[in-house]
């Protein structure tokens, strides 16, 4: 890691010197997304080491020293888990040992996106590696797709406002509080980003929308339809990349693209009765800070959408 910080570190300080307004924040903020998206340094956690989602599978050790396929790791025998739910499912893979499957790997595959946003990725035993390292299982445990499964993540934002509507400022910051809309995930009560899978052929900006309505509107903008329409046109992205799901596997794993929208007034979707739907067991509008804890790597993800808007964290 010190050997890709330190040149890094002495490009943000040349172009600090150079002018710019490059904050330490900002060069701390710059090194994790990078070592977020560079395999090989990013060592993920949370498909490591427990029991698998939705199973009695426990996952093989995987020390932090033996995460990376370039280490040498012996004795490492995990265990084969595919979760019943996937048989005959349009939206998964066949067996990767069924005759008729023949993927095209690091390819756009039919309609089937089989590339990574890190990079082309090792083909070992017939199956996809997970670029980011062992994570004690094999097989594609719930997931779908072997190799990448993207998503798309809406991260939707208002200010928090008081019964005047003026924007409260935290006390402790003196910045503007943010607030995100966030689901309860009934698969695990984790709070998160209400995302969800891009279906093939889909684009990702349909599936943004798509999965707002879904799981924060029960899927009715109402009289607000075109607004709304209008709305998820004009996101900036955030990221795109590798997500250390806790569904991940050594041949299947999670990747997405995260896109900020921000409700500035408050008027569109930011006064929306909110209902929750589809995979969400409730939903709202939630204070976004430090202490807030999410699913996977949202909070991350979130902690950018602030970066850029300058709000309380």
């Amino acid at each position: 890691m010190a050997t890709i910080r330190q040149p890094v570190a002495r490009l943000l300080s040349a172009v600090a010197g150079s002018g710019s307004t490059t904050s330490a924040s900002a060069a701390n903020d710059c090194l994790e997304t990078m070592a977020r998206i560079i395999p090989g340094i990013f060592k993920h956690s949370r498909c490591r080491n427990h029991v698998y989602p939705h199973s009695d599978v426990r996952r093989y050790p995987v020390p932090d020293e033996s995460v990376f396929w370039t280490q040498t790791y012996s004795d490492y025998q995990p265990p084969f888990h595919e979760s019943p739910v996937l048989q005959g499912k349009e939206w998964a893979d066949p067996d990767i040992d069924n005759s008729t499957f023949k993927p095209k790997w690091n390819e756009l595959d039919g309609k089937v996106n089989r590339v990574s946003f890190i990079g082309a990725y090792e083909i070992r035993d017939s199956c996809p590696l997970n670029p980011f390292g062992r994570t004690g299982i094999r097989g594609r445990g719930v997931l779908g797709r072997w190799g990448p499964n993207h998503a798309a993540d809406p991260v939707v934002t208002r200010w928090k406002v008081d019964e005047a509507g003026e924007p409260i400022v935290h006390p402790a910051s003196g910045k503007r509080v943010l607030q995100m809309c966030a689901i309860e995930r009934k698969d695990c009560g984790e709070w998160a980003i209400p995302g969800g899978m891009v279906d093939p052929g889909e684009k990702v900006s349909a599936t943004l929308r798509r999965e707002f309505l879904e799981e924060t509107m029960d899927n009715d903008a109402g009289e607000m339809a075109a607004e709304v329409e209008q709305f998820f046109a004009a996101g900036t992205d955030i990221y795109r990349g590798y997500v250390d799901d806790p569904r991940n596997t050594d041949c299947a794993w999670m990747e997405t693209v995260a896109v900020s929208f921000h409700d500035e007034s408050g008027s569109v979707v930011g006064r929306f009765p909110l209902h929750a739907g589809d995979d969400a067991a409730k939903v709202r509008w939630m204070d976004v800070g430090e202490e807030v804890k999410l699913y996977a790597s949202h909070s991350n993800i979130v902690k950018r959408v602030v970066d850029m808007l300058e709000a309380h964290w």
